[in-house]
């Protein structure tokens, strides 16, 4: 089940990045098609709104799924969303304008979002022991890898173009028979299901049916709802902001240096190496370093490096050999936060709203972070120049807020998942 989980996130990953390495590319072929000039200007601010589309699809199906989940299983529904964002995503090789990419990102969002949510939902419910945490980040690391792999994929094919980079992410399918034939269904999941049927065949009622929206969005499930998306938003602004817009600095920064494009490929491609493998650290280690020092101190960890990392790498416009030495570094603080909201999510929620309350809270973190790469994108064309460095560290910083919610959020360290209370049943009139 581990496994599974696990390979199914590191292909989400691995599909995800491969948009963030020929983002650049693929603009300046699709934007003279739109009847747009290319500039740098035009790639982040055409760029940044494929990318928005993506995480505003990814938060509409995160959601959207969650709430399946919680009403007919979780192993159901992660097929539906792997097959869902592989085949959109291996369509989009076939776009010729840039609105038809971002069209397409947009479906390809809607199935990739189910990952994360129903995924951590799965190995927590699985893994309920103390070893839950830890079993999260490893399930969490894959993502990471995903990308590692994605930038070991654009090193050896890179040159032959942004399509074939993006054909190639139909591989994620492949995953669906060994999930649908090996993931168990969680006993205590199914068993909910299971009674929530019988309840309404009987006629019958309980605070348990009332639908899973409206009871994490009033109390006592709302103030989890919320410290969730506070974090939630936080990690993921910072992480799609950075991870969207650093291979478009290091192509700007090349062209000033009036290098090959071949060589800007290559620092591309060797930039993500280093920056996800950091990132897989930091995914991994996450559930141990909460075990260790607890939840919230975890988090606050993973904030601090992240923002650290960031101002050292893109203001002051290091050389290439110490912007190597530190993308490692943001790569752990920036997946570690990314990691501690799946891994923190499953000890909020109850069962029967788990897997749609991270799926909420992560789902209004994407609507509010798919305006991060967009924003970047134009105030850097607007205030910067077009310096997508200094527009990424205003954006990460204004995210970085969403650390706030540390003082609301309570520590689950030690503490066994909640379960659903039986309350008295209410008959239907």
């Amino acid at each position: 089940m581990l496994a599974g989980t696990t390979m199914g996130w590191a292909l989400d990953g691995f599909a995800g990045s491969l948009y963030s390495l020929i983002l650049g590319p693929a603009m300046t072929e699709l934007l003279p098609h739109s009847g747009i000039a290319v500039s740098g200007g035009t790639i982040g601010l055409y760029g940044g709104i494929t990318v928005a589309l993506f995480l505003f699809g990814w938060g509409t199906g995160g959601i959207l799924f969650g709430i399946l989940a919680d009403y007919f299983g979780r192993v159901k529904v992660l097929s539906a969303g792997i097959v869902t964002y592989a085949v959109f995503t291996a369509l989009a090789a076939f776009a010729d304008t840039w609105w038809q990419l971002g069209v397409l990102r947009f479906i390809a969002g809607l199935g990739s979002g189910v990952e994360a949510p129903v995924g951590a939902a799965l190995v927590a419910e699985v893994w309920r022991n103390k070893y839950r945490a830890r079993a999260c980040g490893v399930m969490m690391s894959g993502y990471a890898l995903g990308f590692f792999l994605a930038a070991l994929a654009y090193a050896i094919l890179g040159n032959h173009g942004w399509r074939l980079m993006m054909g190639i992410a139909v591989l994620p399918a492949l995953l669906v028979y060994f999930i649908r034939r090996h993931v168990p269904e969680p006993p205590e999941v199914a068993h909910g299901i299971r009674a929530r049927r019988e309840r309404r065949a009987a006629g019958t009622r309980t605070a348990e049916d009332r639908f899973v929206l409206a009871r994490l969005l009033s109390p006592p499930l709302l103030r989890r709802t919320l410290v969730g998306t506070a974090l939630a938003t936080g990690s993921l602004v910072a992480f799609w902001s950075v991870s969207t817009w650093y291979p478009q600095v290091i192509r700007q920064a090349a062209a000033a240096a009036e290098l090959d494009p071949s060589v800007a490929n290559g620092r591309v491609a060797l930039a993500s190496m280093l920056f996800n493998a950091g990132g897989i650290l930091g995914y991994a280690t996450w559930g141990f370093l909460a075990d260790a020092i607890g939840r919230r101190k975890a988090f606050a960890t993973s904030f601090a490096i992240s923002a650290v990392s960031v101002a050292l790498l893109f203001p002051v416009h290091p050389g290439w050999g110490a912007f190597l030495l530190v993308l490692p570094v943001a790569g752990f603080g920036l997946y570690g936060a990314l990691s501690g909201i799946l891994v923190y999510g499953p000890e909020l929620f109850p069962p029967s709203v788990r897997a749609t309350g991270m799926a909420l809270y992560n789902g209004i973190g994407r609507y509010l972070t798919a305006a991060g790469p967009l924003v970047a994108g134009v105030i850097a064309a607007s205030w910067f120049s077009g310096d997508l460095g200094l527009a990424t560290t205003c954006v990460v910083a204004v995210g970085m807020l969403g650390a706030l919610g540390l003082f609301f959020a309570p520590e689950t360290k030690g503490q066994p998942l909640p379960s659903d209370a039986v309350p008295a049943r209410e008959e239907i009139h």
